[in-house]
């Protein structure tokens, strides 16, 4: 991407908004969301982006048209997506198949994919241009679920992005979404994973009651001056990349009882240790991590393959800020793999009769973070005829007034190597403390003598200062 000092401008010209129906009629029914579906953590739209380069085959299609034309089919079996979400009695959501269509916009700009250098990452400049916040979309009920855009490029690559209401997919459901709508813009004529609704296997019991002492969704009062809320003006994003270099780096700090840890624990565990210290957390403060877990596969029996709503659970790890910092690095991973551990299929039907006895509440969001593991979405292999796409995932982090929420997602940097990205909210001076935190982590890559090494001494608690080579960590900001 442009550096900060050179901040990449382009203007981008839009169609009107046109609303885009199932290619055929659909069933005009009431459909009820899940108890996991309609809780308040989730009553936002997910903004997702996919760019797509040059395809010397598909030279003479339009990219705007054909992936309309496969959206109005894919609504003919998604055709919950077309209607509109309404709320009844005790805030139970209902989706109303209306037939009305998913919002789509046709655009132009005039910029070229190499113009946003080699580095496609969050933030992305003029993300406002690239899907435009048509007036009232970003509410919950009655207001379509999906708000698309396609944006032509002048080198003949494009971009999609995308605006899709949470309440009724998950990240699961929306890559699946996804894939059909590309089967479709290649030539397919019905879903190669028929989608399932099922939000009957997700509902509260009769009567409710919680088995779990849920800490995600505790009342947690905010003593700190220090937190941040959603009125900070001075809120930045930046986007860290992990390449095999780093995660070995990290993984040289894991005890060997926890050595089969997975990537996603190290690096949350990482995320967590460096973000407490960044906001300057006072010791005795509680802090949570709070994990999306995918809880399909946790039912007995599993839920049905094609299930596309929410079957997602925010299980958190929870430690006072000292003992975080202070204590060895696998004190945290170790927190984080068993608060994924916890989740089972009666953890999600506690969560759901949670909901129903507290009021679809909300999960905690005072000295919390919230992570979710995109990189098993398959976003990338997303191919509307263009091929994989250059870069897919998430467009920001923050949701709502929570700020903190982040992802990692599959990436390339410029160097080819694979790795992933960690994109990050916080205020300018925390991100600042943030990035030096990492820095003093992976040490200065100029340096080739001990310090490294006994810098992880210091932060970590190891009584054996040996000498590591430092690994290159990559940071890209914009």
């Amino acid at each position: 991407m442009a550096s900060s000092s050179s901040p990449l401008r382009f203007t981008v010209r839009r169609c009107q908004p046109q609303l885009v129906p199932p290619a055929i009629p659909t069933p005009h029914e009431l459909k009820l969301l899940s108890d996991i579906d309609d809780q308040e953590g989730l009553r936002y739209h997910t903004p997702g982006i996919q760019i797509y380069g040059k395809q010397a085959s598909m030279a003479e299609k339009d990219p705007a048209e054909v992936i309309r034309q496969a959206l109005s089919q894919t609504l003919v079996f998604y055709y919950p997506l077309a209607g509109r979400v309404r709320e009844g009695p005790h805030r139970k959501l209902v989706v109303d198949c209306t037939r009305e269509g998913a919002m789509f916009i046709e655009a132009d700009a005039d910029v070229t994919l190499a113009e946003f250098g080699d580095s496609l990452q969050p933030p992305f400049p003029c993300f406002h241009e690239l899907l435009y916040d048509v007036p009232d979309s970003q509410q919950i009920t009655d207001t379509p679920p999906v708000l698309v855009q396609v944006t032509r490029l002048k080198c003949g690559g494009f971009i999609l992005t995308s605006s899709i209401n949470h309440t009724i997919c998950d990240g699961t459901g929306v890559s699946q979404f996804m894939h059909t709508w590309a089967e479709m813009a290649r030539g397919s004529t019905k879903p190669s994973i028929p989608p399932v609704w099922c939000r009957e296997l997700l509902m509260a019991r009769h009567p409710p009651r919680v088995t779990f002492n849920h800490r995600e969704y505790e009342h947690v009062l905010d003593t700190s001056e220090r937190t941040m809320t959603s009125t900070e003006h001075d809120m930045v994003q930046r986007s860290f990349f992990f390449g095999p270099s780093q995660i070995a780096a990290i993984r040289l700090l894991v005890p060997p009882h926890l050595q089969h840890c997975t990537t996603f624990d190290i690096i949350t565990a990482c995320l967590w240790r460096c973000r407490t210290k960044a906001l300057q957390i006072e010791a005795h403060e509680e802090v949570r991590m709070m994990v999306i877990v995918n809880g399909r596969a946790r039912l007995n029996p599993p839920l049905p393959v094609g299930y596309y709503g929410n079957a997602i659970a925010f299980p958190a790890a929870v430690s006072t800020a000292g003992k975080l910092c202070e204590n060895p690095f696998g004190y945290a991973v170790e927190l984080i793999k068993k608060a994924k551990s916890e989740v089972t299929e009666e953890y999600m039907h506690s969560v759901a009769d949670l909901m129903v006895i507290k009021d679809r509440c909300m999960f905690t969001t005072i000295r919390s973070c919230i992570i979710s593991d995109l990189t098993r979405g398959r976003f990338r292999e997303v191919n509307f005829g263009w091929g994989e796409a250059v870069y897919s995932g998430v467009a920001k982090t923050g949701f709502g007034s929570f700020l903190g929420g982040t992802y990692q997602v599959l990436h390339k940097n410029a160097k080819g190597e694979e790795g992933i990205v960690l994109p990050i909210w916080l205020p300018a001076q925390a991100m600042n403390r943030f990035a030096k935190e990492l820095d003093n982590l992976f040490g200065n890559q100029n340096q080739t003598t001990n310090w490294f090494g006994k810098e992880l001494c210091n932060m970590f608690g190891k009584e054996n200062q040996t000498t590591i080579r430092s690994p290159t960590f990559i940071m890209s900001t914009l």
